[in-house]
């Protein structure tokens, strides 16, 4: 049964698509830590991050890190964190959050809410700077 996230990639399950090329693609994230938190994923469904090819998880890491740029050109961060998980969905992924602080990468604290046009508006501005 595919993942949540190879149904996003499908195009079965909607999402805020930032960025997408032949191996990769990025989403914001729903439930943010911060505006602008986005996920990237390979397209090939593997499970854990570190089970990924070497050559896959470096140029995974090179698709990410021009998000990134993108990101601290447009969201009002000091940095853009980088946090691997992947206990809550079963397909390799990245969390790419905009912060000010450490505490802003806490996964424990309450989640942000915006409205469609909000995260819409959040998307366009970063997919702007790609």
């Amino acid at each position: 049964m595919p993942s949540i996230f190879t149904r996003i990639i499908n195009g079965e399950i909607p999402c805020y698509k930032i960025a997408e090329d032949d191996r990769f693609f990025a989403f914001l994230d729903i439930n943010p830590l911060s505006e602008g938190h986005t996920l990237v994923i390979p397209k090939l469904e593997e499970d854990y991050l570190f089970d990924l090819e070497d050559t896959l998880l470096a140029d995974m890491m090179v698709f990410s890190k021009k998000i990134a740029v993108a990101q601290k050109k447009v969201i009002d961060c000091k940095r853009v964190g980088i946090a691997v998980l992947g206990l809550e969905v079963p397909h390799a992924h990245i969390h790419l959050i905009p912060l000010q602080n450490e505490t802003d990468i806490n996964f424990s604290k309450p989640k942000l809410k915006f409205s469609q046009e909000e995260f819409i508006a959040i998307a366009d501005k970063i997919k702007v700077q790609l």
